[in-house]
């Protein structure tokens, strides 16, 4: 249901602010959004006619409740409107970063350019209305490219497009189940060495650009130095320094140049051709079975976990840099919706782009009309004015892309490497390893939430104590049992308790302890049970109730025996 909740209201919203761009220009989307709005009302009245009255009352009020919150006036004004200027000039900067890395990703998957400009487009525009962070940018990236590599290359594009759909649907679904909020288990060191690692791949992504042994020249360099420095500069200078964005100065100013004086220089134009069509509604050409399922299903599992995964960094990322909270959640079904319609509309899967997002908050966006302006301008610019962007020199990009980089990477944890526990930063540089080692995002962060489980789990194992009083009157010992028992604590658990020791009675107080594990119980009744042979009488006494609950349900001694059951 909140699948078609959320495509009536994207739908209704396309068609209220569309007349931002060219009614021609949006004329397959408008269709789209028709047929949408009436499939969805007539969904709505068979539900809704099927519902009891309190039922009836209760979808109601919790629709209400769901539009009031996401597009009241207020909220409207406050995630569209209230930065229109610097908005709409960081879009015109992300959409001429966006084009060289669309076409650059295309060739990765083994498919046209214009597969990957239509799913930036696609996926720009589309994740404006429905993302959950503002400000966000969201289009074809290579870390989705390098999934989809091995499909393309056996199975051509159209097995692409309906993996992509795919994808979108797992991403949809795993948004309505929450899966958003795992994001918790993400440690400030993990996110840091993503962080780190990214920015090391951007700036090593402009490598190419910068060798000599494949066609640069010192005068590359030189266009690029001169670029960087009309980054840099151009802020500092009073007034005029504040009007517009440097990075977009600098992609203008360079290109303008290199027009006007003819420089024989590598553009975007070199990369790879342009489409000069809009794109169109289309169904992938694929038969409708189960082995097709089969060929698509694992391709779009990996497509759905890679791009949520960079997502949700990417989403915690412009939170810190905003100073402000996202949807995690939202941004989940936001990304499914998004990759549904890019596969509609002959587009590969995206998801959220780190290095365009910096840019794009950098550059002063910070609301939804930005990832919009993005999207629909990276259309006009490559369908309607693509002469001009072709003449685009890579080096002006490159630059972008190096204060991006430089920007991106966080120079305190060189800073505080020396006062942060070990724990941390080995778990930091085994995300940055793994990440440049296999240019895989998703393997760098599972690698790091892995080494951060263990490092916790040791570190909370550690705190464990056990302590033992002898009463010789009654040849009876007690043991006092402070800390978390589980996984990683039972082997010092069953080492602090002498099982040999000529007793009548023990006395184990776990008051000041919980148990938390399967591992945990089966360490008890190996206890019990050693402590049963010998002949001596245990007694378990302190349980909480959590503790004595997984006891009584998993332990296999007889609970009477110590206790537990009186």
């Amino acid at each position: 249901m909140a699948v078609y909740l959320t495509f009536f209201i994207f739908c209704n919203s396309t068609k209220i602010y569309g007349q931002i761009v060219s009614k021609h220009l949006l004329r397959p989307i408008f269709i789209v959004t028709k047929i949408q709005i009436h499939l969805t009302l007539w969904y709505y009245v068979r539900f809704f006619v099927g519902l009891n009255s309190q039922h009836k009352y209760t979808f109601l009020s919790k629709s209400y409740q769901f539009l009031l919150m996401n597009f009241s006036i207020e909220t409207i004004k406050d995630e569209w409107f209230s930065n229109i200027r610097g908005d709409i000039l960081s879009g015109l900067v992300v959409a001429l970063a966006l084009i060289p890395e669309a076409i650059a990703f295309s060739i990765i998957a083994g498919v046209d350019p214009k597969v990957g400009l239509y799913a930036s487009f696609c996926i720009a525009v589309v994740i404006s209305f429905v993302g959950g962070r503002p400000g966000m940018i969201s289009a074809a990236t290579g870390a989705m490219a390098l999934v989809m590599v091995t499909l393309v290359a056996e199975h051509g594009l159209q097995y692409l497009l309906a993996a992509t759909l795919l994808c979108g649907v797992i991403q949809i679904v795993m948004g309505i189940l929450k899966l958003g909020n795992l994001m918790r288990f993400i440690s400030r060191a993990v996110v840091i060495g993503f962080v780190n690692a990214l920015a090391i791949l951007i700036f090593a992504a402009q490598l190419p650009e910068l060798n000599l042994n494949e066609g640069a020249t010192p005068f590359v360099y030189l266009i690029t130095a001169i670029g960087l420095a009309i980054i840099y500069l151009f802020p500092l200078l009073p007034k005029i320094g504040k009007l517009l964005p440097s990075p977009l100065l600098c992609i203008v100013s360079i290109t303008l140049a290199s027009m006007y004086l003819g420089w024989d220089i590598r553009t975007v134009g070199d990369m790879g051709n342009l489409p000069d069509t809009l794109p169109i509604f289309l169904l992938p050409d694929i038969p409708l079975n189960l082995q097709t399922l089969l060929i698509i299903a694992p391709y779009s599992i990996a497509l759905a976990v890679v791009g949520l995964l960079e997502s949700m960094m990417t989403a915690t990322i412009v939170d810190d840099l905003t100073d402000t909270l996202s949807d995690k959640n939202r941004e989940c079904r936001g990304q499914g919706i998004a990759n549904v319609v890019s596969g509609f509309f002959g587009g590969m899967a995206g998801c959220a782009m780190i290095g365009q997002s910096v840019i794009n908050v950098k550059s002063g966006g910070r609301t939804r009309l930005s990832t919009f302006i993005a999207g629909a301008v990276l259309l006009i610019l490559v369908v309607f004015l693509s002469d001009w962007v072709r003449q685009i020199p890579m080096a002006a990009l490159v630059a972008v892309m190096i204060m991006v980089s430089i920007g991106t990477f966080n120079w305190e944890s060189i800073r505080e490497f020396k006062t942060h526990p070990m724990s941390f930063n080995i778990v930091m540089l085994a995300t940055v390893v793994t990440t440049i080692v296999t240019h895989n995002l998703a393997y760098g962060v599972l690698v790091g939430v892995l080494l951060s489980s263990l490092a916790f789990a040791n570190k909370i194992g550690q705190f464990l104590s056990v302590i033992s009083e002898y009463d010789e009157r009654k040849n009876t010992r007690y043991y006092y049992v402070h800390g978390q028992v589980f996984f990683a604590s039972t082997t010092q658990f069953l080492d602090a308790f002498d099982t040999k020791e000529a007793l009548d009675n023990m006395v184990i107080d776990v008051t000041h302890a919980h148990f938390w594990d399967v591992t945990a119980v089966d360490t008890l009744d190996k206890l019990v049970i050693r402590l049963q042979r010998e002949g001596i009488n245990v007694q378990v006494v302190g349980l909480n109730e959590a503790s004595r609950t997984i006891i009584d349900e998993f332990s296999v001694h007889d609970r009477r025996d110590i206790g537990l059951l009186d």
